[in-house]
């Protein structure tokens, strides 16, 4: 298992448009690909990252070369709500446990 952290700045006075974004647009785009497990939309103040996680290191790599993704960045940019740079890092999951977040799910559905 994989984790693929994305991170970036969001204009302070866009928050909830880059927040709709992300919930639609980037949610439903990784959804569609191949390896995707879950993903968490994660910030504080205009501090934002993606926290993905995929099947192995091959699923990081389809991610990358998808035109799904390419348009959504592409997308994502031209909003105009992120500010800065971004960068990734990607790391192999040695241990841990979801399966109490995953209970909790289960019994508010």
């Amino acid at each position: 298992m994989i984790v693929r952290i994305w991170r970036t700045q969001v204009d302070p006075a866009r928050v909830e448009e880059y927040q709709l974004f992300a919930e639609t647009d980037s949610l439903a785009m990784f959804r569609a690909q191949h390896g995707f497990l879950g993903v968490l939309f994660v910030g504080v103040e205009n501090e934002r990252a993606v926290v993905s996680i995929w099947d192995d290191a091959e699923a990081v790599a389809a991610l990358d070369s998808s035109l799904s993704y390419r348009e959504t960045v592409g997308r994502i940019s031209a909003a105009g709500f992120l500010v800065g740079g971004s960068s990734v890092e990607v790391f192999e999951v040695h241990g841990g446990d979801l399966s109490p977040m995953r209970s909790r799910d289960i019994a508010s559905s």
